[in-house]
């Protein structure tokens, strides 16, 4: 397992460098979905792989598989209420999402919390990176709310689908991604980006955040499909990279639990911005 983390290393390297080339097509104008000043959400910044073969990234937590081909990746998460009194103006991202993890495209959809000062708020969202993310105004979210997302390629498009089980609400986004490598599938709490210069945000304390059919009961989830292998995290074997966030300097973030015993759902843990 470990020889197979190694040897995407210098793949995992340059991932954060910005896909200037990879441009997707401009999404179609939709009255239900418009653009706000959201942060991006970017492939993951590689940071080190530990002894034990546990990937650390300075933006992302979770797990990620990795394959050939990927064709849909399915998930299920809590939305989990942050402590801004503890972490005032900070962020914290939760999605389920196609690609990032050794390329430079992300086609994904999630929640979001902010932290404005001392005051929190949630937003659905979707992002064909490296285009901006867009709020889901028609989807709103609540701590609490059970959510369910899904990312599809057919022919030569990515379709995002959230919904608010508790609610009922639901949205899809059809687009474009050129270069897209399909190469992996993802399941994340995340710090998105960007500070004034580019860097990453601070991640806000969301606690413990579930994500999986173990704890949200909405079945085929955590789950994906690609060339050779369909279903829930735990069937990718040693393709499971399981991903902690620390900062620049190594100290942790954000640490997710092991999976489950049927491989489908995991907890992740905040520790520090």
């Amino acid at each position: 397992m470990l020889s197979n983390r190694l040897g995407i290393l210098a793949v995992l390297a340059t991932c954060i460098l910005p896909a200037v080339a990879q441009v997707p097509a401009a999404p179609t104008a939709s009255p239900s979905a418009a653009a706000v000043s959201l942060p991006q959400h970017r492939p993951m910044k590689f940071h080190r792989v530990r002894i034990d073969g546990t990937v650390e990234s300075e933006n992302w937590s979770g797990y990620a598989v990795t394959g050939s081909d990927f064709t849909k990746a399915q998930g299920s998460w809590t939305v989990s209420a942050v402590d801004c009194s503890a972490t005032p103006n900070t962020y914290a991202a939760f999605w389920v999402g196609i690609d990032g993890y050794s390329s430079g495209t992300v086609e994904q959809t999630g929640t979001l919390a902010i932290c404005d000062g001392t005051s929190a708020v949630y937003y659905a969202w979707y992002e064909f990176y490296p285009a901006a993310s867009v709020e889901i105004t028609s989807v709103p979210v609540s701590p609490g709310n059970q959510i369910s997302a899904q990312v599809s390629y057919s022919g030569t498009e990515f379709t995002t689908t959230i919904t608010n089980e508790t609610t009922g609400k639901s949205f899809s986004k059809t687009g474009r991604v050129r270069g897209a490598a399909r190469s992996s599938a993802e399941w994340i709490a995340e710090a998105p980006c960007c500070t004034s210069s580019g860097g990453i945000l601070p991640l806000a304390d969301f606690g413990t955040a579930s994500f999986g059919e173990d704890y949200t009961d909405i079945s085929n989830t955590n789950f994906a499909t690609e060339t050779s292998t369909s279903g829930a995290i735990g069937a990718f074997g040693s393709d499971v990279q399981e991903i902690i966030m620390v900062s620049s300097s190594g100290a942790e973030e954000a640490v997710p639990s092991t999976l489950t015993s049927d491989g489908t759902s995991f907890q992740v843990t905040w520790k520090s911005e």
